[in-house]
This record gives structure tokens, C-alpha cells and sequence, in this order.
């Protein structure tokens, strides 16, 4: 009997125009009210998703943010993880080489060094500001609060977002977790931060064993939380490589997919 269900947002939760349908709510709601745990998971910044996850999902409901770096929980925070500063700067300079965007996610604010395209289009979804100046600045409150970024976010075209994930995995894998989200994203975090250590951490919390728990999702850094769940499920938008790595395939986010799946499941 499976009792937790979790779910990432972007490509599969969400719809591409960033909502959630009413046929997913509905279901959503269904499950929670017969104490199935039904929990947000993704690489957004959490005030890019409590926007969302206030009119879904009850208040006592876990959300996880930043990849499994920050979680949310009662009105505070209950786990996060930061990216060492010696790290974060050796990130930096890498990204520097490389016609590419670079935002930082640290707690509930955001950094970028310059004003791109890139930047432009994570603020159209992203109600904070971002803070746009110079990466030494950006350090340097950082190292006089002793705090860092949760997470980095690499932005840009494909082919040169994969020349980055190779660099720095070569460079800075054993130290950092670097995952894809798509292919026009690469995402640096703590290594003790990702959605599989999330799930593991929510499911010590609850009681719940791996056998009982369901993931759901649809890229690159899903892949860990979809091999990890009990049943693991890949969306019909997912790249052949998720849907390789899951116990099933639903439909697209927006067909419903998640909603469909979980009919079957809880029928």
C-alpha cells in the first residue's frame, strides 16, 4: 500500500503555462483527504512555488524546494543545505569561460551577475527580485552572514550547458552534486542536498518506508528519486533516458499525467 506520494512541479505537476489543472487538484485533494501524503518537489526556489502549492495543498504539507536543499514545513524551514563558498567561487569562475548565465539561490533571495535573457525569463516566474550585481559582492555578504547559496543555476543553450556538466563533474563532482534539469539547465547544490536525500528525510519524518512511496517526475534530476521510490514514474514528456529509469510512464503534463497515473494506482 503506497502512502506518500512525491511529485515534481515543472513538466509534470505543472501545465506549461505554470499551473496546475483542476482534473490534478482535484485528485490531489482526493488523496490527501483519505491520508495519502501528496508532496511538491522541485528545483524552484521555494517563493517560486509557495504561490502555487498555498491553493493545492494543505499548510502541513512539506514542500521541497531548490533540489532538496531547502524545505519548508509549518511556516519554517526545517532542512537546507548551502554550497560551500570555496565551491561556489571555483563554479563561478568555471562559468565565466562559458556564454551562459549564472543565478544563486540563497534561502528566499536571488543573485545574478548580469541581466540576461535568462535571468529575464526565471524572473517572469519568480515573484522575489533578483539581485543583479557583481559576484564579489554577492560573496561577500555571503562570508559576513556565513551563509551561501543553496543552489547555482547554469543557464543556457544545450550544447554548452553539456560542456559545463562535463567540466564540472570532472572538476567538482566529488565535492558538490551537479545535476540537469533540462538541457538548457545545469544545478550545483550541497552534496547532502538532492530530491532522493529530500525524500529520505521526509519519509524518516512520517514513518514511511521506501516500498510505500511514489515519485513522479520527468527530467534529468528526477532520475535518483524516480529509481529510489517503490514505484517510480516517468511523465510522457520525460527524455528516453527517465523513462528508461522508471517503473512506468503516464501521460504529458498537460494531459493530465499525473492525475491519470495516480487514478490507476488508487482506483
Amino acid at each position: 500500500m503506497y502512502k506518500a506520494v512525491f511529485t515534481d512541479m515543472d513538466g509534470t505537476l505543472l501545465t506549461e503555462q505554470h499551473t496546475v489543472s483542476h482534473i490534478t487538484q482535484k485528485k490531489i485533494s482526493q488523496l490527501i483527504s483519505k491520508g495519502i501524503l501528496v508532496i511538491p518537489i522541485s528545483a524552484r526556489p521555494l517563493h517560486g512555488m509557495l504561490h502555487i502549492t498555498e491553493h493545492v495543498f494543505p499548510q502541513d504539507i512539506p514542500v521541497v524546494s531548490l533540489n532538496g536543499s531547502y524545505i519548508w514545513h509549518k511556516e519554517s524551514i526545517i532542512y537546507q543545505a548551502a554550497v560551500p563558498l570555496a565551491e561556489a567561487e571555483a563554479v563561478n569562475k568555471l562559468a565565466t569561460k562559458y556564454p551562459v548565465s549564472a543565478m544563486y539561490y540563497s534561502q528566499m533571495e536571488w543573485y545574478a551577475n548580469d541581466h540576461t535573457d535568462a535571468v529575464k525569463k526565471e524572473q517572469k516566474i519568480t515573484p522575489v527580485h533578483a539581485t543583479v550585481q557583481p559576484f564579489e559582492k554577492t560573496i561577500a555578504a555571503w562570508t559576513e552572514k556565513k551563509t551561501g547559496p543553496n543552489k547555482i543555476l547554469i543557464a543556457g543553450d544545450p550544447a554548452v550547458i553539456l560542456a559545463v556538466e562535463q567540466e564540472m563533474l570532472q572538476f567538482f563532482g566529488h565535492t558538490v552534486n551537479i545535476f540537469k534539469s533540462q538541457p538548457k539547465y545545469v544545478e550545483v547544490m550541497n552534496r547532502e542536498a538532492s530530491k532522493t536525500k529530500a525524500m529520505q528525510f521526509i519519509m524518516d519524518m512520517y514513518g514511511l518506508k521506501q516500498e510505500e512511496v511514489i515519485a513522479i517526475g520527468d527530467n534529468y534530476n528526477d532520475k535518483g528519486m524516480i529509481e529510489f521510490a517503490g514505484l517510480g514514474i516517468a511523465m510522457g514528456n520525460a527524455p528516453d533516458e527517465i523513462k528508461a529509469a522508471a517503473d512506468m510512464v503516464t501521460d504529458t503534463n498537460n494531459r493530465d499525467g499525473v492525475a491519470s497515473v495516480l487514478d490507476k494506482i488508487f482506483a
